[in-house]
């Protein structure tokens, strides 16, 4: 039996080193792709680029009534990854910006059911198995921090459409990996209609929601628009690669103590640092620095992301009523990996199109500005919660 779980711990942290080497290996690179490569401009990326998050928002739920009706994810998980690969690979042999639109939005589609499906199933087994979530995601991080370093260093000798290859090559290779996961997985199915009544009567939910969108959508867009940012401040395809290594990698290490962070300065802290670390970095790229510089920073993702995730999934396990948690857990990710990504990417491009790369992150680090301040405004409702409980009590 030890064996067994031995095989399905295994299979579980491959699957998420090479999904998200995978994922890595290509979208952080992509812009750079449509703009050397087809020659877009910075409005016609941003527009592309948006339109995976806005498909997520749309999509998620459906593979969740896929998964509840067939009862076989790791069957959904096996289609969505030959399908994302392959639709992956036909963006490299499209050049119309129309029919790249079009080709997006099925491959959004399909990709888009990777991280829900293998999350539900990730949690299912750890809760059944007494292990810790974090010890098994954090390989996520590692693959896609090395596969940014690797896919910029192979672009400078082999050309960037290597991205392509590698990213279609390493999701197929993740299907072996599928088929020793567990099959049973967590419900994804939650009554939409009446969580998302029941948290809109929540000010403080609201402002979370607003805080979320201000400082998350920023994070996300930064994976799109910082290879144009490392090429404007002198360095290369594999400077790029390398820039993204040192950040993504330094998300790990505060995931894995994140709990412990959290319990010994206390939730509200840590996001209040986090936002503030991500709102200083984006305004001061905004200043120039050279490629050195950057590249020493990009560490703080580490401190801003490796935290900033953890608290907030942890505010709405603390503060949201159990019965539509999961609604609200669905509600912040669709809010801040899907809107608040979107707008970024797409205001972001437009931005870069009319001015240049560093206005773009002087946009970021205005909204994340808002968002600190939403979180400030967050820690005083529940410290004047608190207080009033006290004294009802």
């Amino acid at each position: 039996m030890k064996k067994t779980f031995d095989q399905t711990s295994i299979s579980l942290k491959g699957f998420y080193l090479l999904s998200f080497f995978g994922l890595g290996s290509l979208f952080p690179l992509l812009g750079v792709y449509f703009k050397e490569e087809v020659g877009l401009s910075g409005t016609e990326i941003g527009t592309l680029m948006s339109i995976s998050p806005v498909v997520m928002i749309f999509a998620q739920p459906l593979w969740g009534i896929a998964t509840d009706y067939t009862r076989r994810p790791r069957s959904v998980l096996v289609l969505s990854l030959l399908l994302t690969a392959v639709l992956g690979y036909s963006i490299f042999l499209l050049e119309s910006y129309v029919w790249l639109i079009a080709l997006l939005v099925v491959f959004s589609f399909m990709q888009s059911a990777l991280v829900p499906v293998s999350d539900s199933i990730l949690l299912n087994y750890v809760q059944k198995e007494n292990k810790q979530y974090g010890n098994y995601r954090l390989f996520g991080a590692v693959g896609f921090a090395i596969a940014v370093y690797l896919a910029g260093r192979l672009a400078e000798v082999f050309g960037i459409h290597v991205i392509f290859y590698m990213f279609t090559t390493v999701l197929i290779i993740c299907v072996l990996f599928v088929v020793r996961m567990p099959k049973e997985s967590q419900s994804l199915k939650t009554d939409l209609r009446k969580g998302i009544d029941q948290l809109v009567k929540m000010p403080s939910y609201l402002v979370f929601l607003s805080a979320t969108f201000l400082v998350f959508g920023p994070i996300f867009a930064n994976n799109f628009y910082f290879g144009f940012y490392i090429q404007e401040t002198g360095g290369t395809l594999a400077g790029v690669g390398l820039a993204f290594l040192v950040a993504a990698g330094s998300e790990a290490p505060f995931m894995k103590f994140a709990g412990l962070t959290i319990k010994r300065w206390g939730m509200m802290n840590i996001m209040i640092f986090a936002a503030t670390v991500s709102a200083v970095r984006w305004t001061f790229y905004f200043f120039e620095p050279s490629y050195s510089v950057v590249l020493i920073t990009t560490v703080v993702q580490g401190f801003s992301v490796g935290l900033f995730i953890p608290a907030a999934m942890e505010y709405v396990r603390t503060y949201t009523p159990i019965e539509v948690r999961a609604t609200a857990v669905s509600l912040y990710s669709a809010v801040g990996n899907g809107l608040g990504s979107w707008f970024c990417t797409f205001v972001g491009g437009v931005i870069f199109d009319k001015f240049n790369i560093f206005y773009t992150y002087l946009f970021f680090g205005v909204l994340s500005f808002a968002g600190l301040f939403m979180v400030f405004i967050l820690s005083r409702m529940e410290v004047q919660g608190r207080i009033l409980l006290h004294r009802s009590i």
